[in-house]
């Protein structure tokens, strides 16, 4: 038996955060997310079963991955066989389209990528709702990678009732774009999965995290449908700032912001102050994303490169594209 299925996934940066989990297996989320998927940022995987083969491998862009993160792919892999009912492993083809200095995790389209190809390959035929499910077995926020535009991740609390869904914005997406701005590439002393367990363990600061994000949530989705950019960004901008102030309440403290990361805080201000609405947040590292509409987004450009070098600033547009099968 030999079957194959390739996919495109595009990755993702919530706007309203996902920091802490309830069920570290099965990734359950302790509150729920919002996220817009990225246009330029995507990874497409093959996957191969056969039942000749003795183990699953995966070969990430041209070479095989090491021992730590083919125990990752393996784990996923056996929640795929178990769906599916197969016996066979797998060899994984991945390539990441994705700016080596963008300081973007790819996990969420590889894995959003990964159970998009499984499906196919596999005739699962699963419902995007439980490819969501799927997905989020290897990465939380691949399960918002599985479609396109503005997505919520319902956090529920088991399996079967923690998966993504999309937000209609009546193609509002078209008219945003994202700006990175690349501070830091280079590995975390506090990883992503090390600070949300740091964090929900030990901050002060926490709970009042968790009881103010349905309430984020419920005003951004408002803004989108009513598609009113300046109330959007305000919300998801305190909602990334009350995320990391989380963390200075942890004991002991820690923060994932530098200088720079304070500078484009401070740029971006200044280009609300000359009447660009722009609105930024952050996730477990320095760099920093914005959010702008496409006609101001050559003018906060313009300003960031001012005080960072061109090859920092990276741009991109929002797709209302989901997961696709590509023959």
């Amino acid at each position: 038996m030999v079957k194959s299925g390739k996919a495109r996934a595009h990755t993702n940066i919530a706007l309203i955060k996902y920091w802490g989990k309830a069920d570290e297996a099965l990734i359950i989320p302790m509150n729920n997310s919002l996220s817009v998927t990225l246009d330029r940022f995507y990874t497409e995987t093959k996957v191969t079963f056969d039942t000749q083969y003795s183990k699953d491998t995966l070969v990430l862009n041209g070479k095989e991955v090491d021992a730590k993160e083919t125990v990752k792919i393996q784990r996923f892999m056996d929640v795929v066989r178990e769906i599916s009912g197969t016996t066979a492993h797998a060899y994984i083809e991945s390539d990441n389209f994705v700016p080596t200095a963008a300081g973007l995790a790819s996990s969420a389209s590889a894995y959003a990528a990964l159970a998009a190809a499984c499906n196919e390959a596999l005739g699962l035929e699963l419902s995007g709702k439980d490819l969501s499910r799927l997905a989020r077995r290897g990465s939380g926020s691949a399960s918002r990678s599985i479609y396109g535009g503005f997505v919520e991740w319902e956090k529920g609390h088991d399996d079967s009732t923690s998966y993504s869904h999309p937000i209609e914005a009546n193609d509002w997406e078209s008219d945003l774009a994202m700006i990175f701005v690349v501070i830091n590439n280079q590995s975390k002393k506090v990883s992503s999965r090390a600070g949300m367990s740091h964090t929900r363990d030990t901050s002060r600061f926490y709970q009042y995290w968790l009881d103010h994000v349905d309430e984020d949530i419920a005003e951004v989705k408002h803004a989108i449908n009513n598609q009113d950019f300046k109330h959007l960004g305000e919300v998801f901008e305190a909602n990334g700032l009350r995320m990391h102030a989380t963390n200075l309440g942890a004991q002991p403290p820690f923060t994932y912001m530098v200088d720079e990361s304070y500078r484009v805080m401070e740029i971006v201000h200044e280009c609300r102050e000359a009447g660009y609405p722009c609105y930024f947040t952050m996730d477990a590292g320095p760099n920093v994303k914005i959010l702008v509409e496409q006609k101001n987004k050559a003018a906060v450009v313009d300003a960031l490169r001012k005080s960072f070098d061109e090859t920092q600033v990276i741009m991109s547009d929002i797709t209302n594209k989901g997961v696709e099968i590509i023959k």
